[in-house]
């Protein structure tokens, strides 16, 4: 009987380990988020919004906290403030330091779509932030995304 509950109480403690260390490892590899935030210019006649009636005029993205290996979305709307329909694209530069680039992306569903002019045609696009499982050495980042309309 003593043998039978030293059996089980080895067992329950070496569960109990593992369940530690399980836990103990997560809290390591979800401790590496990255904050960031992207400053946003455009070309003559592009207008970029938070909502879709496009009143809230925006010059940022915050992408908040985004552990290793995730990615985080954010949709904007676009309208063609000009009076000829064009064609949009973005350009990602400024990234700092440097080295974010290397292990973070950034794309959007944007590229290459043609937005007719006026609020009630605006597009909603959105970018998706991608961090790479292997980041080091980055805690925090920013860079500079810019919205393109040709046409």
């Amino acid at each position: 009987m003593a043998l039978a509950k030293a059996k089980f109480t080895l067992i329950l403690l070496t569960a109990l380990a593992i369940a530690v260390a399980g836990i103990t490892y997560a809290a390591i590899t979800i401790n590496q988020n990255i904050p960031s935030a992207g400053t946003i210019t455009t070309s003559p006649n592009v207008g970029i919004y938070s909502n879709s009636q496009c009143t809230n005029s925006i010059s940022t993205i915050n992408w908040g906290s985004i552990g290793a290996g995730g990615n985080a979305q954010q949709t904007i709307y676009v309208e063609d403030t000009g009076d000829a329909p064009m064609t949009l694209s973005i350009t990602v530069s400024n990234w700092s330091p440097t080295t974010a680039s290397t292990y973070i992306s950034l794309t959007w569903n944007g590229q290459g779509q043609q937005i007719q002019p006026g609020a009630n045609n605006a597009l909603a696009v959105t970018f998706t932030l991608n961090v790479s499982p292997n980041i080091t050495g980055i805690t925090t980042f920013s860079n500079s995304i810019t919205i393109s309309g040709t046409g």
